[in-house]
């Protein structure tokens, strides 16, 4: 318990230096409605969101709703989102979302956890992205970012995404769940870098446990 109360402080010190060094944190995926963003964090698996954000103009000036989307050419599709890679996995997993979305919500992105990941393809991280960013229901999306920030400040020992999720849930308040996940993201890109972190120009060096460290 004292450890874990040492956590929580550690936690509520770093996520007000996080609020004051990057006070426009949010995500960086661009969308004008839930399911834009569930397509677009499809997208980003293994791929950048500026990169993503190149491609979802485009594509949703070609489809627009889960009803076009599910009857969409499935080589077309391909193409329009090919630079993303994996193209020919994110191509079936949009088309049977899509589809699922029409036939089991009328075309409607469900409001729950349980219905989000009950859609093929879609898991906990997705969720929560879509959960947190489009309805403003917190939760912690786990990305490789926040994996690796949360090793390295001693948030969680594991390097399961669901498990580092759940243990987050238990440290960080509510109320800054979805704001928690986007401050360590942004933190992860310009400072933790997963190859070479800039540990002399951290804001919160001084409560970390793997300063120095090389790697995740």
């Amino acid at each position: 318990m004292a450890k874990e109360e040492n956590i929580k402080a550690r936690i509520g010190a770093i996520l007000q230096i996080f609020k004051e060094e990057y006070p426009t944190a949010k995500t960086s995926l661009h969308f004008d409605n839930p399911f834009q963003l569930l397509v677009a964090t499809v997208l980003s698996a293994q791929c950048t969101d500026a990169r993503v954000n190149l491609v979802t103009p485009k594509l949703f000036a070609r489809f627009s709703t889960p009803q076009a989307f599910a009857k969409a050419n499935r080589k077309e599709l391909e193409q329009l989102v090919k630079s993303t890679g994996f193209y020919r996995n994110k191509t079936k997993a949009i088309l049977e979302i899509s589809k699922e979305l029409v036939a089991r919500y009328n075309g409607k992105v469900p409001q729950t956890m349980e219905a989000l990941i009950g859609l093929r393809g879609i898991g906990r991280k997705t969720a929560n992205v879509v959960l947190g960013n489009a309805f403003n229901i917190p939760g912690i999306p786990v990305d490789t970012h926040v994996g690796r920030l949360c090793f390295r400040l001693g948030f969680s020992a594991s390097k399961d995404p669901v498990k580092i999720e759940f243990d987050l849930m238990q440290l960080v308040p509510k109320r800054d769940w979805v704001r928690f996940s986007h401050l360590l993201i942004e933190h992860g890109r310009s400072v933790c870098k997963a190859r070479k972190p800039s540990c002399q120009n951290c804001q919160v060096s001084f409560c970390c446990p793997k300063k120095g460290v090389k790697k995740f």
